[in-house]
């Protein structure tokens, strides 16, 4: 009978290691600086409740504010004519920000106003550049503008395949 090894879940490799698996090895000045800066990032990861939605913060113990502070919303802001008079960034923050809420519907409202469309495949907003190359039953070809909610800004996508399944053509009466 031979004496059985614990099994162990983890592997405990020297982070120099990982890094440089032939061992040490003389940095540049350079490879120097970005060593340091993936050491201090590492030293300030994210906390996993950064992911979470924010919740609507309420007071326990309100305090009274000067006057010449807000102390209601604006009137009207949760009109679609508020939101028409937006920016176009200002209304794509709220559709991605604020899932679920009357703002975001409203922001949808005010988007599609401004003949920008929503693809449900990518999910983001599409809007013509110019007249598409090709219409057909089930999509139109041609170039589009897109908000790429990743590098948040608009970009230009030329020869872009539209398909009408993707389009999300509700009504938002």
């Amino acid at each position: 009978m031979h004496p059985q090894m614990p099994l162990t879940s983890e592997a405990n490799i020297p982070p120099l290691l990982g890094v440089a698996p032939l061992g040490l090895f003389p940095l540049t000045n350079e490879g120097f600086c970005q060593m340091k800066m993936l050491e201090a990032a590492f030293h300030h990861l994210p906390h996993p409740s950064d992911s979470e939605r924010l919740r609507q913060y309420l007071p326990r113990n309100p305090c009274l504010t000067p006057s010449y502070y807000h102390q209601v919303p604006p009137p009207h802001s949760d009109t679609l004519e508020f939101f028409e008079h937006l920016s176009t960034e200002t209304l794509f923050f709220i559709f991605y920000y604020l899932e679920g809420t009357k703002a975001q519907y409203l922001a949808a409202k005010a988007l599609k106003k401004q003949s920008w469309r929503f693809h449900t495949k990518y999910m983001m907003w599409f809007q013509r550049h110019e007249e598409p190359k090709t219409i057909t039953d089930e999509y139109e070809q041609g170039t589009y503008v897109y908000f790429d909610y990743e590098k948040w800004g608009q970009r230009k996508k030329e020869g872009f395949t539209f398909e009408y399944r993707y389009l999300e053509d509700r009504d938002l009466n």
